[in-house]
């Protein structure tokens, strides 16, 4: 049994690998749905008075949705990816294919909005299946007629505006605004549904289609999204590898020794006008056609001879 489960997993580990993007997602889902239902139970109190329970439902139903959605677009990298160094002097000089360029940007544009609209989505979705928002901010709006026929429109709508809260409303009136409840909680939650079921649908279709207009066939597919996974892994590590010795070069030069070593027998002492030199604000810094000062110590470690006052650790200063 042991080695079986032990078998088990790695078939799952295998099955869920190049998956990172519909996990993140459903993990994105949940916490979504996990913070509506905190923010509804905390924050959400219908004020029941006229022209003001449209405005503070639609704001709940909307605002945190926006925010959802501008979060989304700045948690991903690829939004960086496609508008940073757009001004740049080799941008400008560069000449792609204007039509390919478009047509890269539209992809990864659509990439990009479909992750970021999983938060807002889930979060309109499970809103309007809940209803309280909705109820909230349509309940002065709906035609209920067989009560109060002596009322005026803006009496009705009174009347109306008070009935998301059961304490406000005559016993009287406690049918009707059963009612309009009932009405209002109906419309909210077919609204949810047909909003899931037309996520659902869209993006269904849309992965039909990317995969009928792929070039790459099913086994072909899966090695290349493997392939990217794995090349992005590397990559990282070794952008991490490569500053962390690039910058030990320049640290070294500046004080004198390597950082972690164990048998440090000199040390360089530093002079005012070179901590002068390293310290303030740094931008970066373009050095020549294809290359740019990273940081102020970086500037002055190419531009300085590694000369000066050293002192050796084992004498007395």
């Amino acid at each position: 049994r042991v080695r079986s489960k032990m078998a088990f997993f790695p078939k799952w580990l295998t099955f869920l690998k190049g998956k990172e993007g519909v996990l993140s997602n459903a993990i994105i889902a949940m916490l979504t749905i996990g913070g509506q239902q905190l923010f509804s139970f905390f924050t959400f109190s219908c004020p029941c008075h006229v022209g003001q329970n449209l405005i503070y439902g639609l704001a709940f139903l909307g605002v945190p949705a926006l925010i959802l959605l501008i979060v989304g677009y700045a948690l991903n990298n690829q939004t960086w990816r496609l508008v940073t160094g757009k001004s740049s002097p080799l941008q400008a000089a560069a000449k792609p294919n204007r039509l390919l360029q478009c047509k890269l940007i539209c992809f990864v544009l659509c990439s990009i909005t479909g992750r970021a609209l999983v938060a807002p989505v889930t979060w309109l979705a499970v809103t309007l299946v809940n209803g309280s928002y909705y109820v909230c901010a349509m309940s002065e709006f709906i035609s209920v007629h067989y009560y109060e026929a002596n009322a005026s429109d803006s009496e009705r709508r009174t009347i109306l505006a008070a009935f998301p809260c059961s304490q406000l409303v005559p016993p009287e009136l406690t049918r009707a605004r059963d009612e309009v409840i009932l009405i209002l909680r109906y419309q909210s939650q077919v609204a949810g549904w047909f909003l899931i079921a037309v996520v659902v649908i869209t993006v269904f279709l849309s992965y039909c289609l990317a995969s009928c207009l792929s070039p790459l066939s099913f086994l072909h597919f899966r090695y290349w999204i493997n392939y990217v996974h794995n090349e992005q892994e590397l990559f990282d590590e070794a952008i991490d590898q490569h500053s962390r010795l690039y910058a030990m070069q320049n640290v070294k030069k500046f004080f004198g020794f390597v950082p972690g070593s164990e048998n440090v027998k000199e040390i360089r002492i530093p002079s005012l006008r070179e901590w002068q030199a390293i310290s303030g604000l740094a931008f970066l810094k373009r050095v020549d056609e294809e290359h740019y000062d990273y940081s102020l110590l970086h500037d002055w470690a190419l531009r300085q001879p590694a000369n000066g006052k050293y002192l050796r650790t084992g004498e007395d200063p």
